[in-house]
């Protein structure tokens, strides 16, 4: 274990003992190299089984920045354009108002359409044809590009289809073959197989112990039904973790979430010109559906302050419910990723993320940005 894995293993090892989380993981690469793979705690506290390397967890929204290498991976390979209509590739969605709709506003979560369709049901989020045909029918809550707000889960749905459509495979498929494969990425999954089901963390609610954050915005329970949260009694289900919802229900481990990102620090998988295309600001605006201002760039949040990824906006990722994240910072060929079981709603500048990402870079060496003001620690 090198200094910096036994530093970031102390400070796991103390968020377990004190209650704070259950069970956690952390890699960390560094020029391409793996230099923090650490973890601590019990995956299942009804079974007391552990943690392990290999522990698979579910971490909900961090799956957005997945897909969203898929879909520029298309674009590098001249299979869409950012800029072309949803319609041109999937023309049923041109209906109540969507036919002007293009992937840049679905990326950058400004389409209008961030509300599930009325009536979903956990069995129909996990029918991706039955979810595509809703969708179709649903018409923008504002005028597409004008506003922006989060589309927890059409995000991954409009996606994905248009992906599927440009490509001709499922997105499950394209991201087994075409980025998980180059990148030799055994875990990393859009609907598991029954095989690793043993290996999947129990995930679990813990209420926030810190001030709740500020309240969501108005558009909250279109995005996320009352009967469709980010729960354990919906996430733990054997079907949901069985389905491609790759907007919500990807599940992997650190190692494998945190080597995507290595690969787009260190110019690999995507070159560095589509890399700062990706993570161009495209709207920093009030979201109407989070209730907070949060700088976007295509299909992934960038730092700031108080993120995990630290205040330079040309770092980018995405968190996920409960505190789980994922982030590539290219100017420092620095990754990291967070998974864990325990669900917890933290302030900005709190959490085990933040504490931990900026632990890591502390003990790498790595500036938190430009020198501007040290923020929050749990």
């Amino acid at each position: 274990m090198n200094v910096a894995e036994a530093r970031i293993q102390k400070v796991l090892d103390e968020l377990v003992a004190r209650g704070v989380e259950r069970g956690l993981q952390v890699a960390a690469f560094l020029d391409g190299e793996l230099v923090v793979d650490a973890w601590a705690g019990l995956a299942d506290a009804s079974t007391g089984r552990p943690v392990d390397g290999d522990t698979l967890f579910c971490v909900f929204s961090c799956s957005k920045g997945i897909l969203a290498t898929a879909i520029h991976l298309l674009a590098e390979r001249g299979k869409l354009r950012y800029d072309d209509l949803v319609a041109d590739y999937w023309p049923e969605f041109a209906s109540h108002g969507k036919e002007r709709i293009t992937i840049r506003q679905v990326l950058s979560h400004t389409a209008g359409v961030p509300q599930m369709p009325p009536g979903s049901t956990v069995a129909d989020m996990c029918d991706w044809d039955e979810m595509c045909r809703k969708i179709s029918r649903l018409a923008p809550l504002w005028e597409p590009g004008t506003q922006t707000g989060y589309h927890a889960r059409t995000f991954g749905y409009i996606l994905g289809e248009v992906a599927r459509r440009a490509d001709g495979r499922p997105i499950n498929q394209f991201v087994r073959e075409e980025i998980c494969r180059p990148l030799e990425i055994d875990d990393l999954y859009f609907g598991i197989p029954d095989s690793v089901e043993p290996r999947v963390a129990t995930l679990e609610q813990l209420p926030a112990a810190d001030p709740p954050p500020d309240p969501p915005g108005a558009l909250a329970h279109l995005a996320i039904p009352p009967n469709l949260p980010a729960s354990p009694e919906i996430f733990n289900r054997p079907d949901i973790r069985r389905a491609c919802i790759p907007s919500s229900s990807g599940i992997m481990n650190a190692r494998a979430l945190a080597r995507h990102y290595a690969a787009l620090a260190g110019g690999k998988l995507l070159s560095p010109e589509r890399i700062n295309i990706a993570r161009t600001l495209q709207t920093d605006g009030l979201d109407l559906v989070t209730g907070a201002a949060s700088p976007k760039g295509l299909g992934y949040f960038l730092g700031g302050p108080l993120s995990p990824m630290g205040d330079r906006p040309t770092a980018f990722g995405h968190p996920g419910s409960g505190g789980s994240i994922g982030f590539a910072d290219p100017e420092h060929r620095f990754a990291f990723a967070l998974t864990k079981t325990r669900l917890v709603n933290s302030l900005p500048g709190r959490g085990a993320a933040y504490r931990v990402a900026r632990e890591t870079r502390a003990a790498l060496g790595i500036p938190e940005g430009d020198g501007s003001s040290p923020g929050a620690v749990e």
